[in-house]
């Protein structure tokens, strides 16, 4: 993500913007920044683990979406697009934007030399701030690894990385099988 950044003095200035816009932009505290477009490993990736979350998930009442779906974390103000978002039950809007869902379950973010540091700190930050969500994953471009951030009873969060086998996902009682998100990667 590109950290110049444009001041706003509203929340409804970046909609209009955003309506207006052909690439993607986060907000968060009056100021826009715009959402660097990924590379094909990235969209591959993406593409693959929002197949295997539709799969595992078939039969729950759970909706698979693209990073089409704008998230609101309405206790901090962010809003951002997560590579795949995860919302089991009813889609809750953010009162103030009507396409930004307030709820997702689970969200996965596609590491890029780029944006890992700031997906596993500050954007993680905020995502943990929503009440609805339940897990958290980072998907390595560079190697293959999988890191599940999971919110434990008392609101705690619990970290695993997986570089093999299954990657369980357990308040979604799933797991997530690397070889499958991994097979057949990009190479020149």
């Amino acid at each position: 993500m590109s950290r110049t950044a444009t001041h706003l003095t509203s929340y409804a200035e970046y909609l209009a913007k955003e309506r207006e816009s052909e690439e993607k932009h986060e907000f968060l505290d009056g100021e826009i920044s715009a959402m660097a477009g990924g590379t094909p490993e990235h969209a591959r990736l993406c593409a693959s683990v929002a197949g295997v979350l539709r799969e595992k998930l078939a039969g729950k009442p759970c909706s698979v979406f693209s990073s089409d779906l704008r998230v609101r974390v309405l206790a901090t103000g962010l809003a951002t697009y997560p590579d795949v978002s995860v919302v089991c039950g009813k889609l809750e809007l953010d009162p103030e934007d009507p396409q930004a869902a307030t709820n997702p379950t689970l969200l996965v973010e596609v590491l890029s030399d780029s944006s890992a540091h700031y997906d596993r700190g500050e954007k993680s930050t905020h995502y943990r701030r929503i009440e609805s969500l339940r897990a958290y994953v980072l998907v390595s471009q560079r190697e293959r690894r999988l890191e599940v951030a999971v919110r434990n009873n008392d609101g705690s969060w619990l970290v695993r990385a997986y570089s093999a086998g299954d990657a369980p996902v357990p308040p979604l009682e799933i797991s997530l099988p690397l070889d499958e998100i991994y097979a057949n990667p990009l190479e020149a």
